[in-house]
Parts: structure tokens; sequence; C-alpha cells
């Protein structure tokens, strides 16, 4: 785990965060860095519904340099999670802030947040697209973040048409790619 002060200076800006029927309050986007070399399991978890949507699994998984993660199956449907990277600096989920269904969604917009003991960071979808679904199970446990952010604790399900984002996707890493990412970026 980091500490309070390696969190603090990992702050790179403040964004408004945007919650519907509430105050519009700062929090902190987080550019996670950590000071180790060992970046956890960035791989999807294959027992879960991430993965096993479709008989075949996913038809790619992409990575963003926000750490976050998308699984994307051949009909389109695709799951949107943070990577275990991201949930080890996080520290231990309080609250997890939902997408609505049937909200559409450009890349880069914020469709929730995650809270911690540490810190709160907004989740950014690096493609566009429609939210199916968030992943209700994080109002009830939303450390399944920290125990499988790979598998159960995904965010959001979207419906997302590959052809119209295929110059976003083609920019995002593989897990390859965003390994070595990690590593340059310490």
């Amino acid at each position: 785990m980091l500490s309070t002060s390696t969190i603090a200076k990992s702050l790179t800006r403040t964004v408004p965060r945007v919650f519907s029927n509430t105050s519009k309050a700062p929090s902190l986007r987080l550019f996670l860095r950590c000071q180790s070399t060992s970046h956890g399991n960035n791989n999807l978890n294959k027992n879960e519904l991430p993965f096993k949507f479709s008989p075949a699994g996913p038809k790619l998984v992409k990575y963003s340099k926000d750490h976050e993660w998308l699984a994307m199956h051949a009909d389109g449907t695709t799951f949107l999670g943070i990577t275990d990277y991201a949930a080890a600096a996080l520290g231990d989920a309080t609250y997890i802030e939902l997408p609505e269904a049937d909200t559409e969604v450009d890349a880069s917009d914020s469709i929730g947040s995650v809270e911690s003991v540490k810190s709160a960071s907004e989740v950014y979808v690096p493609v566009s697209g429609t939210v199916v679904e968030g992943n209700t199970d994080l109002e009830s446990s939303p450390q399944l973040i920290n125990s499988d952010p790979m598998g159960k604790g995904w965010i959001a399900k979207l419906k997302v048409d590959e052809a119209t984002n295929k110059e976003i996707l083609d920019k995002l890493f593989t897990l390859e790619q965003y390994e070595q990412f990690l590593k340059s970026d310490e």
C-alpha cells in the first residue's frame, strides 16, 4: 500500500466531480504512480463475467493511460473497470459511484468515481458508447474493486461500436504495452 504522502505526491490536477442530485464538490484525479516495480496482476480474471460474457471470451482487452481496462466482446458489449495497479494505489474502496443505464458517453467522459480511505478518483471511459448497466454489486461491496478489479469489480457494461472507436482503440494499450507504460512511468 502507498503512504498518504506518496499518494499526495502523485496528484497532478484537480477536476470537478459531477454527481447527479448532489453539490459539486472538488475531487482529485489521480494519475497513479507507484515506486514499486511490482504491478500486481493486470490480466482479466478468466473466471468472471467480463471474460465469460461470450463463449469465446473478449475479442480484445485494452488499457488506458488512466489505468482503466476495457474487455470488448464480438457483439460490442464492453466491460470497463480499473486495473489492479490502480486499485492497489487507491487503497481500500469505501464507495463507488456508478453510471446510469442508457447514458450516452463520449471518449474521456467521467462515468463515475471510486472513493477510498486514501483518496477519490474519477473513472473515465476511454471510448464512446452507451452505458448498459453499472455493476450494482459494487454498491453493497465496494471492496470488490480491491479484491478482484479485473473481474468481479468491473464498473460498467457498455455497448460500443468498434468501427466508430477504431482510432481510439488502436491508441489504447495491450497488456504488454500497459506493463511497459507502468515501468516507464516510475
